[in-house]
């Protein structure tokens, strides 16, 4: 388990560290048409009080899926960006959703200890959306091999954008966004 959390450290900087120096704008991502759309993959992950909560409990509603961990410095540059946007759609049909990376749990002493880590930073952050904690499966289903990954998931439970890595143009997400929620 060290060495995939390491992993996920080494990209985080990484991409950090290229976001710095890149000289490349801000990163954008088109929808993908509706009838191309893939379903978003079943999660079911615990939250902080330790209740289970299903990715599909917020069907019906344009979902921004966050993966994320308190050690990724571009996680940390584009949370405050993701509790603006929830704070500007959560009356419209809209929903953030964060997935820690930051341990993922065998049993209860493990969540307990990733959740003693995750807490204080989302207080500190002011996260004002759900969070969920990473199983073991979690990566490998999203397939994610660098923090952070957001994806945006249409109403019916489908993916309809993805971005992966730092530096997310705020204002394409917000469009992005729009658009889906204006889909029938």
């Amino acid at each position: 388990m060290k060495s995939i959390t390491a992993r996920f450290i080494a990209g985080c900087a990484a991409l950090f560290l290229m976001g710095l120096f890149a000289s490349a704008s801000a990163q954008v991502s088109h929808l993908t048409g509706a009838k191309d759309r893939t379903l978003a993959p079943a999660l079911s992950l615990l939250n902080a009080q330790g209740k289970q909560v299903r990715l599909s409990d917020y069907r019906g509603k344009v979902v921004l899926l966050d993966f994320w961990a308190t050690d990724c410095g571009g996680c940390r540059v584009e949370i405050p960006e993701y509790v603006q946007i929830q704070d500007a759609y959560k009356d419209k049909g809209f929903v953030a959703v964060g997935v820690s990376m930051d341990i993922w749990y065998d049993d209860l002493a493990n969540a307990k200890a990733a959740w003693d880590r995750v807490n204080p930073f989302a207080q500190q952050q002011k996260i004002n959306y759900p969070i969920l904690m990473a199983d073991a499966q979690t990566p490998t289903l999203y397939e994610i091999n660098s923090l952070p990954a957001t994806y945006l998931i249409d109403r019916n439970g489908r993916i309809a954008a993805s971005y992966v890595g730092v530096l997310v143009d705020k204002g394409n997400v917000e469009k992005n966004i729009d658009l889906l929620l204006n889909e029938r």
